[in-house]
């Protein structure tokens, strides 16, 4: 599947799901002083772009040491893709979660929250099909982060101003339009291993 510049920003932001960990953060960051709060959020997602950027620039290698192929990977991402919409789409009910009494390094917030498997795959399924972009790429991510990076600055203002449930809502839009990104990569990925066995 090929993507533009939009379209990777795009999906980079429906799997990272910066409305989405508006609770995880909140809750993460309960414990944490008021004026220490956009430090930490700002850390952590310097945090998550810096590993998303390590695996954007390793992701060759490390796919030639698995010895995983490009297909393989677009496969598995979208069979990942599609279960982290199904959960957006249809959310489970939320587990009573104790805030952390200490502040929050790395984990739950930079990892996985923002830079969980599926966004690794990703960064290096964009670079394993379009090498040459790979600084392309880079920018995607970075306006990713940088929107990830607002929103959740922002979090407690828009909690206030559009409520819980429309906020819902969206994360709901988003993981109807993940499903049909997550169905066309697997589509995709079939047409090119059914081309693959037909001319073998």
């Amino acid at each position: 599947m090929s993507y533009s510049f939009a379209s990777a920003t795009v999906l980079l932001l429906l799997i990272t799901d910066p409305v989405g960990n508006i609770p995880i953060f909140a809750n993460a960051l309960k414990a944490v002083a008021p004026a220490r709060r956009r430090r930490v959020i700002l850390r952590e997602v310097l945090i998550a772009f810096g590993l998303l950027l390590g695996f954007m620039f390793a992701g060759d290698g490390f796919l030639r040491v698995m010895n995983l192929s490009p297909l393989s990977l677009q496969m598995a991402g979208g069979v990942v893709l599609f279960l982290i919409a199904l959960r957006m789409v249809f959310p489970p009910p939320p587990a009573p979660v104790e805030p952390t009494a200490a502040e929050p390094l790395i984990v739950p917030l930079a990892i996985p929250a923002l830079a969980g498997p599926s966004a690794l795959a990703t960064v290096m399924l964009l670079v394993s099909q379009a090498p040459e972009r790979r600084w392309e790429w880079v920018g995607a991510l970075s306006v990713t982060m940088a929107v990830c990076a607002i929103v959740l600055l922002l979090a407690e203002r828009l909690q206030q101003r559009v409520g819980p449930r429309v906020l819902q809502a969206f994360e709901r839009l988003m993981g109807l339009i993940l499903v049909a990104v997550a169905v066309e990569m697997l589509l995709r990925a079939v047409r090119t291993l059914a081309a693959q066995l037909g001319g073998g």
